[in-house]
């Protein structure tokens, strides 16, 4: 049985249709043409926020490398005292199903890896120092 929820975020309204799938079935309620307000919905923090992370190899440093978005580190292509090249890939990250390549901002020798394979990582965490 398909039911109508009319819900706001952030100040827009929407009109959502889901199936109620078992539990017992509830009479419908007449959809006034007022429109409603109601309060904002607080969410959990998300339980991997709480998890704690993996010990990064290196002690990260202010210009360390960041993360451009979240994922999961599947290869590291450097080590450290390793010389790279601007644009130099040096891992792989993974988001959103897809495979995204980090490459070195700048050329120099690689002081820091912040991450180890399999890490999942927030935007902004430290990836690599590049000195």
């Amino acid at each position: 049985m398909l039911r109508k929820f009319k819900i706001a975020i952030d100040g827009k309204e929407y009109l959502v249709e889901m199936e109620e799938i078992g539990g017992v079935p509830q009479p419908a309620a007449p959809v006034s043409p007022a429109p409603q307000v109601t309060a904002p919905v607080q969410t959990a923090p998300a339980a991997q926020e709480e998890a704690p992370q993996a010990p990064a190899a290196t002690p990260a440093s202010a210009d360390a490398m960041t993360a451009p978005m979240p994922g999961t580190i599947l290869k590291i292509l450097v080590n450290v005292g390793d010389e790279v090249k601007e644009n130099q890939p040096v891992m792989i990250l993974e988001a959103m199903k897809m495979e995204n390549e980090v490459v070195a901002p700048k050329a120099g020798k690689v002081t820091g890896v912040h991450v180890t394979q399999g890490q999942m990582v927030n935007p902004g965490e430290a990836l690599i120092t590049i000195g």
